[in-house]
């Protein structure tokens, strides 16, 4: 088959153009983002590799939120059926896994996919940052996403399941839906997806509230917008909260309100020089004193300060939104971390985010300020014609000891990550002495979750996942060492749970979770006898009379 050609003779089709398909190409910023994911991604694969890290006891907490979430796949509420000291995102987030061990029957591997899942979330929170400053350019890309792929808590809080590295994710990808460049977004419909994203935030953890309102004061201005992005956010939080809350109301304020404030009173202090250390991403240096640590975390507020004001001095103009947003959010989370007595180490990964962006911004704006006002000048009649030459030389050099930072930062993580503790898994023998569906009570779930002892089909045994959280919603914020025992709704819930155990799994911190009052520690030494030991961190006890197999 031909056509005619203009000259009005045949041609073939062969001759006709055709338009060429562009292969869409890889930009430098993009290639930023994919390589610190991959570092990411790297770190935190070899973390999990290390002995004990993916099937091994490592925490306390990620039992608690495993656990509840098992037990939501078997029929049991949180709150309603037994205490629960987070807000049910996590549960929730949780809840494929558990459905998954379920249908395969092993609740261990709950434990292993909930691992995995938290630390591609944290590789994800890369990509995620990546995108909410890529309109900066090459120099706050590599920056955000240099210290969030190597940040050394945002590592360590994703080495298991933990509720922060979930939370950086939910609150990052709110930014990067309610921001547009710059500035807040002017549609509606963005502004209430964000807010409902930064809602689910808040029912995984209630630090979101931080940012959140930090964005609800800059859309004050324009109160339609404010409007419809608290909707969204009590969209977002109300949704997987509210069920469980109007199920058990007293319950949902003992775990939440109660649990929390008596877990940070009556505790000694955690020094400021340990929270300075963890918040700086100091980890793996040899900084340890107060007066240096300060002197550090001065010189980093002064230089971003400095960066802020040279940027609007060059820009002639105050900081935008996104970098209020920055400033004001780390502004809060410190305080936040700064006050309280308690601090835990996977805390400071929430910071990691603001602690990017309040670099990451200014400096960006503050290099283009400089490179256009030198263009500017050698613009200038008096200057000649021609372009700046120092402009394009200025760009990359700033960039590329950016780069070379990042990559140092790189090397010293993973040189910390060949000098992690191991762990051990739970003892092999225990699920051979324990059968299937026995009723085995333990001051730490992990233990039972990752030997497949977890799930009990005896009748009235306890559904404890949380042993300090229960103590603490049940006596109004006293723990073992401040006299919980002596409380009658906490002395009865020990006591029932130890009435129906047949194996009782203790750990050497057992005393900082069950109350032992004298008739409890009597009747415990009366009906139980240690049937295996590991020296160097638990002894599983079974019931007298009981045959264990």
């Amino acid at each position: 088959m031909s056509v005619r050609s203009a000259a009005g003779g045949p041609r073939d089709h062969a001759a006709v153009p055709r338009p060429s398909r562009r292969v869409p190409s890889l930009t430098p910023v993009g290639a930023v983002i994919a390589a610190a994911t991959m570092v990411s991604l790297a770190l935190l694969a070899y973390q999990l590799s290390r002995p004990g890290y993916l099937l091994g006891v490592t925490e306390y907490d990620d039992g608690s939120y495993v656990g509840s979430a098992l037990r939501l796949v078997h029929g049991d509420l949180i709150y309603r059926d037994f205490i629960f000291v987070a807000p049910p995102g996590i549960t929730l987030l949780m809840a494929p896994a558990a459905l998954l061990s379920k249908v395969i029957g092993t609740t261990a591997a709950t434990m292993g996919i909930g691992r995995i899942m938290t630390g591609l979330v944290a590789a994800g929170a890369v990509v995620l940052g990546g995108l909410l400053v890529r309109h900066r350019g090459l120099l706050a890309v590599i920056v955000t996403c240099g210290i969030l792929a190597v940040y050394p808590d945002t590592i360590a809080a994703a080495h298991t399941v933990l509720l922060e590295p979930w939370l950086v994710l939910f609150c990052l990808a709110g930014a990067v839906i309610v921001f547009d460049g710059d500035n807040l977004t002017g549609s509606g419909r963005r502004l209430i997806w964000g807010g409902v994203v930064f809602g689910l935030a808040g029912a995984i953890q209630t630090w979101a509230i931080f940012p959140v309102a930090v964005i609800l004061a800059l859309s004050l201005p324009r109160p339609r917008r404010a409007l419809r992005y608290a909707a969204g956010v009590a969209i977002g939080f109300l949704v997987p909260v509210l069920p469980f809350a109007v199920l058990a109301p007293r319950r949902f304020y003992q775990g939440l309100v109660v649990a929390q404030i008596g877990s940070r009173a009556g505790s000694a202090r955690v020094a400021d020089s340990y929270r300075l250390r963890q918040m700086l991403g100091l980890v793996y240096g040899s900084v340890t004193s107060h007066a240096e640590l300060d002197a550090i975390a001065l010189a980093l507020a002064v230089v971003v300060l400095a960066m802020l004001a040279g940027a609007s001095l060059l820009t002639r103009a105050l900081p935008p939104p996104l970098e209020w947003f920055a400033l004001g959010s780390a502004a809060l989370v410190v305080a936040a971390f700064l006050w309280p007595d308690q601090f835990h180490f996977h805390f400071a990964s929430f910071f990691a985010p603001f602690l990017a962006l309040s670099i990451a911004l200014p400096a960006s704006r503050l290099l283009a300020g400089a490179q256009f006002a030198g263009q500017a000048a050698q613009a200038a009649p008096a200057a000649g014609p021609g372009s700046w030459p120092g402009r394009q030389w200025l760009g990359w050099s700033v960039t590329g000891l950016a780069g070379a930072i990042v990559i140092v930062l790189t090397v010293i993580q993973a040189n910390g990550e060949t000098h992690l503790a191991t762990h051990a898994d739970p003892p092999a023998a225990a699920d051979r002495i324990i059968p299937p569906g026995a009723c085995v009570l333990t001051d730490e779930v992990a233990f039972t979750i990752l030997a497949n002892r977890f799930v009990s089909d005896v009748p009235g045994c306890s559904l404890m996942v949380d042993g300090l959280g229960t103590d603490l919603a049940l006596s109004h914020g006293l723990k073992p060492s401040t006299g919980a025992g002596r409380v009658p709704a906490v002395a009865a819930v020990w006591s029932s749970a130890f009435d129906h155990a047949q194996y009782v799994w203790l750990t050497t911190l057992n005393a900082r979770r069950i109350p032992w009052t004298p008739a409890l520690r009597a009747y415990f030494s009366k009906d139980f006898v240690v049937v295996l030991r590991d020296g160097r961190r638990d002894t599983l006890y079974a019931r007298r009379g009981l045959r264990p197999r």
